[in-house]
């Protein structure tokens, strides 16, 4: 497809969608977390008020440029992988800023706000800081290889890198998805997008039993609110791009909104239930159980 200034409007109406949405849906993630926990959880609300809050507030202290980029590194991760892919399969008004080689840059838009935010934390001058940057490098980079080899398989199974085409060929019913027609590569993509939701039993970066500080400690002010604004715009465009692969994509709103809740409320049953792993734990985890099938995936293909 080509480029038309037409599209911009569209695109940022989707972004608005999404951003809402996603406030609304982790909020109730959360409640349903709390609830499986015997807890009440917070209003389906808060994190509006949340990010009022944060985005009025200002701060005086500094630790370089680079350490306040990191979070506008992040947004900008969320933010162009979810207006570089179509959202609504056979929709000119939310079919974004997509074109044909658009699944080559949603794998660079998936690690480009990770690389932000290690580049931020250098900065910091914290003592600990090359810590989180480990856990973070080594918990994404393993994440994302099943998931890489995943996209191969499919890109090699469908011989496109266009994610609208991918989404074309799975039409026609859901037998027609790649859930059935490349199973391998699903369970292998499902595994790394575990890990890449940074829900237990992989959250060994911000590990909140642990260690009481990091980004969420560390980032304040509108800093933080943009953190947070990445925390409900990044899962959201990532479980888009998981659906267009491997489910058939959404032609509609309500699909797309059904779809994106059942993807996150399967990480969210899995943290739930799953205690956290260790570091070293969660790279070997992926390493013997995701990246084996991901390459059986593309020797079938």
């Amino acid at each position: 497809m080509t480029f038309e200034w037409i599209q911009i409007p569209y695109a940022l109406l989707t972004l608005f969608i999404v951003v809402n949405y996603g406030l609304l849906m982790t909020a109730l993630i959360q409640k349903i977390g709390a609830r499986a926990g015997r807890r009440y959880g917070i209003p389906i609300y808060q994190n509006y008020f949340d990010l009022m809050k944060n985005y009025a507030l200002r701060t005086h202290i500094t630790h370089g440029v680079m350490f306040y980029l990191g979070p506008v590194f992040r947004l900008s991760g969320g933010v162009g992988l979810l207006l570089f892919v179509p959202t609504i399969y056979g929709s000119v008004m939310f079919s974004n800023l997509s074109f044909a080689g658009d699944l080559i840059l949603a794998l660079y838009f998936v690690f480009f706000g990770t690389l932000g935010m290690a580049l931020g934390a250098g900065e910091s001058g914290h003592p600990h800081a090359a810590i989180g940057v480990s856990r973070g490098l080594s918990q994404v980079t393993t994440a994302e290889l099943p998931f890489a080899l995943a996209v191969f398989a499919v890109a090699l199974q469908y011989q496109t890198l266009s994610i609208t085409e991918i989404v074309a060929a799975q039409q026609g019913g859901f037998m027609n998805w790649t859930l059935f027609t490349n199973p391998l590569a699903v369970a292998a993509g499902m595994l790394g997008f575990l890990g890449s939701m940074m829900r237990p039993p992989f959250d060994v970066v911000l590990a909140p039993q642990e260690i009481p500080i990091g980004p969420p400690t560390e980032y304040h002010s509108s800093y933080l609110a943009l953190m947070q604004t990445n925390r409900v715009i990044f899962p959201v465009a990532k479980i888009v791009v998981y659906m267009n692969l491997f489910f058939g994509g959404a032609s509609n709103w309500p699909v797309f909104g059904l779809k994106v809740f059942l993807m996150y409320l399967f990480s969210a049953f899995v943290g739930v239930v799953f205690p956290r792993f260790r570091v070293e734990q969660s790279v070997r985890w992926f390493l013997v159980w995701a990246v084996p099938i991901g390459i059986a995936a593309i020797l079938v293909v």
